[in-house]
């Protein structure tokens, strides 16, 4: 079920349509889109833990920062939505792991404590990706924000999207019922900002975005989706930024594509906590250790020094 998330959705239907065959037309037109319109460069150090940029010809580990925001303009306003994607092409797998927006985090550069949605809202992208980078202690290579308003968009330019909803719940006034529900990007969103009535809060909220992500992707690789083309590049031009270039998109499409289907949703676990009159989520500093942990293994950012103990024993032995 958890194939791609909603932040990539418009990405991945971008490469879809340009890996499919449907000629040079479309093909340059996707190019446009991205290059022209999406991509940007960032101006940040280079990355935590890494050195030089990743290699994805040589099918080096690979990391990004998936950012949702609600805002009219895609590069402003808090995050509402913030995942870390690791994606290892020898294992043939993917690790991905939600921070909550209430988490409290230290922000790189302003000496304090606040929660980790607001590090967009201070920096942008690049202070965003810098909090995150030190708060998990790995690198993130590449980032992409989608404006959640601007996914409506999307989902209407395939036209809708089916979902199977695990349970019955009210949200802007719209019911959804249990069951199988086919939605126009208007239910969609509303689908997948629901909170208050899922048990698991923000997880829950974040697995509805996964679930609607899959269905998006499945409905832009149709056939029939291809008489949809402006409307899906006009809707994914509008509304996502990335530091991803065609070029490097392509490249990650090739080479890596494969992982989507060996997922591994990992979650970090906290209590809240009000401090001077606010509300965080306070996650223990060995729940923090053991999530990061677990992506500097899939990044094998340990592996040299993991030789390293290895050969000193088999000398010893």
């Amino acid at each position: 079920m958890k194939k791609f998330l909603l932040i990539t959705g418009g990405v991945m239907l971008l490469l879809i349509l340009a890996a499919g065959g449907y000629g040079y037309y479309l093909y340059d037109s996707v190019q446009e889109t991205v290059d022209s319109q999406m991509h940007v460069e960032l101006e940040r150090n280079e990355s935590s833990g890494r050195e030089g940029e990743v290699n994805m010809d040589e099918f080096e580990p690979v990391s990004f920062l998936l950012i949702g925001v609600d805002s009219e303009g895609v590069q402003e306003g808090l995050s509402d939505t913030m995942i870390v994607v690791t994606v290892n092409p020898d294992e043939d797998s993917m690790r991905m792991v939600s921070l909550p927006r209430d988490t409290r985090v230290e922000i790189p550069g302003y000496d304090m404590m606040d929660k980790i949605n607001h590090a967009y809202g201070f920096g942008g992208p690049e202070l965003a990706i810098a909090t995150v980078e030190n708060y998990l202690d790995i690198p993130l290579d590449y980032f992409m924000t989608v404006n959640m308003d601007g996914f409506e968009e999307m989902v209407d330019s395939v036209g809708g999207v089916t979902v199977e909803n695990p349970f019955a719940f009210d949200q802007n006034s719209i019911d959804f019922e249990e069951g199988e529900l086919d939605l126009n990007g208007k239910e969609a969103l509303a689908y997948v900002r629901m909170r208050s009535e899922d048990p698991r809060g923000d997880m829950g909220r974040n697995e509805r975005q996964r679930q609607v992500v899959n269905a998006l992707v499945d409905e832009g690789a149709q056939f029939s989706s291809i008489t949809r083309v402006e409307s899906i590049l006009d809707a994914v031009g509008s509304n996502v930024v990335t530091n991803l270039d065609f070029a490097k998109m392509r490249k990650l499409f090739d080479n890596y594509a494969s992982a989507r289907h060996n997922q591994d949703t990992l979650e970090i676990e906290g209590s809240g906590e009000t401090i001077d009159g606010i509300w965080y989520l306070q996650v223990p500093d060995e729940e923090r250790e053991r999530v990061s942990s677990e992506l500097r293994a899939h990044l094998e950012l340990d592996d040299a020094e993991n030789d390293g103990v290895a050969a000193s024993s088999e000398e010893d032995e």
